[in-house]
């Protein structure tokens, strides 16, 4: 697969008709750079679409929520649309000429502002029976482990608490940091201290591990995936993938093997990609 054009721009923040006039803005300066006007088009969006109502769910662009996305986009752009959650895109495009070529079976973990990811059985993307298939990040993080490190019980943007994206994503290693004393901005400064040997960043290093080590065991039993794909911000920490096999193994039973996990081979490009795959193959759906 070839990038022939390339654009990028700030997710919009504001009301709905601004996001979708954005899109189509987009599209619009594609066509007249390509000359494709009549092409399919895939489009990864955050959240997961509704498959009874089309409507988007718990998305963190709050505009989107609770909208018809994909209807309202079709309306306005009268050509073939096929349409991902973002996250899923991402462990598709790692599928095919990624990370993850030639696996049988593989899982793509986000770790970023958020936790999430996709799992893709013989080069198909799995979706589930409510598209929300790899949405590991709205488990819970069980008491014991939660207890063990003194941690309070946190509130998460989908409406339940606890949740294993408040604590193990970018973000979440910040509020960690936060809670112990810490003032860190994010999770780049976090992991910078704990590069210079901060005590305190350490430590809070040390949770986080256990605590991804544990949610990253939960999908190996459940899954049993080939190899596991990091993607986001905390996947270009390169010491991580030392450490973290351990980290899943400590909570697996004796014989259990750890997949292989492995950074991304097309990181932030990755659930663009996984799109246009989507429009290029729909059966990889």
């Amino acid at each position: 697969m070839e990038v022939r054009h390339r654009r990028r721009i700030a997710t919009p923040q504001g009301k709905y008709p601004g996001f979708l006039a954005a899109l189509e803005a987009l599209v619009a300066a594609a066509d007249a750079e390509l000359g494709l006007a009549d092409t399919a088009i895939g489009i990864a969006l955050p959240g997961v679409r509704d498959p009874r109502s089309g409507r988007q769910l718990s998305a963190n662009v709050p505009a989107l929520t609770g909208q018809k996305v994909a209807a309202d986009l079709q309306a306005r752009l009268q050509r073939p649309l096929h349409f991902g959650n973002d996250l899923q895109c991402f462990a598709l495009s790692e599928a095919h000429g990624g990370a993850a070529e030639g696996y049988p079976s593989m899982f793509g973990a986000i770790l970023g502002t958020g936790a999430g990811g996709g799992y893709c059985l013989h080069g198909r993307l799995v979706t589930g029976f409510n598209g929300l298939a790899g949405e590991w990040g709205h488990w819970s993080v069980p008491g014991q482990l939660l207890q063990r490190y003194a941690l309070p019980v946190l509130d998460c943007a989908c409406g339940l608490r606890g949740c294993v994206e408040r604590y193990v994503s970018g973000s979440g290693l910040v509020a960690l940091h936060r809670h112990f004393g810490g003032e860190a901005a994010d999770a780049a400064a976090v992991l910078a201290l704990a590069d210079a040997g901060d005590v305190r960043a350490r430590e809070v290093m040390a949770i986080h591990l256990d605590l991804l080590g544990h949610s990253l065991a939960k999908l190996v039993l459940v899954l049993d995936p080939h190899v596991i794909v990091l993607g986001g911000g905390l996947s270009q920490h390169a010491p991580l993938y030392g450490v973290l096999p351990a980290a899943v193994a400590a909570h697996l039973f004796d014989g259990v093997q750890v997949p292989p996990i492995v950074p991304p081979r097309f990181g932030g490009a990755g659930g663009a990609r996984g799109a246009a795959l989507l429009a290029w193959a729909p059966s990889l759906s």
